[in-house]
C-alpha cells in the first residue's frame, strides 16, 4: 500500500515539474525581438477608414531596429505601417507606437506581427492579437422625402 502511494505521489511530483516547465517562457535568442501585447489607444473613439494608434509591448535582446508592424484585420491583410515611434524601457522591454486604420466596421480580430533587422537581415516576429469593436457610423441628418 506504501509502495502504491509513493509511486502516486511520484508521479504527480513529476507531472507538476514538467507542465511548470512546459508554461515558462523560452529564453529570447541572441538579437530577438518578440511581441508581448497590444493595446488600441481610445478603442471607444475609433471610426472606420480613420487612422488610430496601435500601443505595441515588447521584449528584446538589445535594440533592434524596427523596420514595421504588420495588422490583419478579421483575415484581411496584411496592412503594414512604419514603425516610427519606439520607446526602449527597463533592460530587454520597450514599447512601439503604430498607426493603422482600416475600412472594416463591427468586431474585429487584430492581429499584429512586426519585422525588424537581425544580422542584416530582415525577420518577422511572432503574432499577437486582440479583439475591439468599430461602430458603423450612422447619418447626421436624413433627407426627407415629399409624399
Amino acid at each position: 500500500m506504501k509502495l502504491i502511494l509513493i509511486a502516486v505521489l511520484m508521479g504527480v511530483g513529476v507531472l507538476l515539474v514538467i507542465s511548470s516547465c512546459a508554461t515558462a517562457p523560452k529564453p529570447l535568442t541572441p538579437g530577438e525581438l518578440r511581441l508581448l501585447d497590444m493595446h488600441i489607444s481610445e478603442s471607444d473613439t475609433i471610426k472606420a477608414d480613420i487612422p488610430f494608434v496601435v500601443d505595441i509591448n515588447f521584449q528584446a535582446d538589445g535594440e533592434p531596429q524596427m523596420r514595421a508592424a504588420c495588422f490583419y484585420f478579421s483575415g484581411d491583410g496584411p496592412h503594414c505601417s512604419k514603425v516610427t515611434d519606439v520607446i526602449y524601457g527597463s533592460p530587454g522591454t520597450g514599447r512601439m507606437k503604430v498607426e493603422t486604420k482600416t475600412k472594416n466596421v463591427g468586431s474585429i480580430h487584430l492581429e499584429c506581427y512586426a519585422t525588424y533587422i537581425r544580422d542584416g537581415k530582415i525577420e518577422a516576429t511572432n503574432v499577437i492579437g486582440t479583439d475591439f469593436s468599430i461602430p458603423e457610423e450612422k447619418p447626421r441628418y436624413q433627407r426627407y422625402q415629399k409624399r
